[in-house]
């Protein structure tokens, strides 16, 4: 336990290195892809270590424990926390009253509770809508023929703002694989700018394919094991 903060630095580290080089490689501008923490089911000490080595973004599975978690930590400045899991239409408010990003929006349903509920005074919620790119019957998210009526929607909404898009593919093993889904929510990415819903948010990319994430356009990966261990 007495290392746990070097190691998370160490991890943070090595994750960022990776980001940069695959930027490189891929030809993305330096600095393009930002890093989200998944610090889901870790304690508060390790995202306080996190923290420390400069990490600011943050993500959250469930409420309970990261409403918690965001008061345990009120006190550092510059905190962002985004919710990444599953939302029901009667948990929202949580999200609305303690987040600054959601990235698991897939019906207008939950986006009107969001809106609704946003505390007055607070900056706008910032949102992705998870799209099902893999067509999997066990995945949320809505359909890419779903999306465009979605996001226009989403976007005349008051105490929101659409940000971008967010995917979890089927794994594998595979590079050209991994890279085949994530071209399919950057090209609906591409559809929707074009059509006017402006967009600058392609959550995409774990521990396992962040290099192909970015190398099909991805601004923010979200990384829990390479930085935290495993859960």
């Amino acid at each position: 336990m007495q290392d746990q903060p070097r190691d998370i630095a160490t991890n943070i580290a090595r994750v960022a290195a990776r980001i940069r080089a695959a930027e490189t490689r891929f030809g993305r501008e330096p600095g393009s892809v930002r890093l989200l923490a998944v610090s889901k089911t870790k304690p508060a000490e390790m995202a306080r270590a996190a923290y420390a080595a400069g990490q600011r973004a943050f993500g959250e599975n469930y409420l309970r424990d990261a409403v918690e978690k965001i008061e345990a930590l009120g006190a550092l400045d510059g905190l962002e926390w985004h919710f990444i899991g599953p939302l029901q239409s009667n948990k929202t408010r949580p999200v609305a009253e303690h987040f600054h990003w959601l990235h698991t929006v897939d019906r207008l349903k939950i986006a009107q509770r969001l809106s609704a509920q946003r505390p007055a005074g607070a900056p706008a919620l910032n949102l992705c809508i998870q799209v099902n790119v893999s067509g999997e019957a066990s995945k949320s998210g809505c359909s890419l023929d779903e999306l465009p009526e979605l996001a226009r929607a989403i976007a005349g909404l008051p105490h929101l703002r659409l940000r971008g898009l967010m995917c979890i593919p089927a794994p594998h093993d595979d590079f050209a694989a991994q890279r085949a889904p994530f071209r399919t929510l950057r090209e609906a990415f591409e559809r929707l700018n074009a059509e006017g819903v402006e967009l600058d948010t392609l959550s995409m990319g774990m521990s396992n394919d962040l290099e192909a994430a970015i190398a099909e356009g991805s601004t923010m990966v979200r990384i829990g094991t390479a930085v935290f261990g495993a859960r």
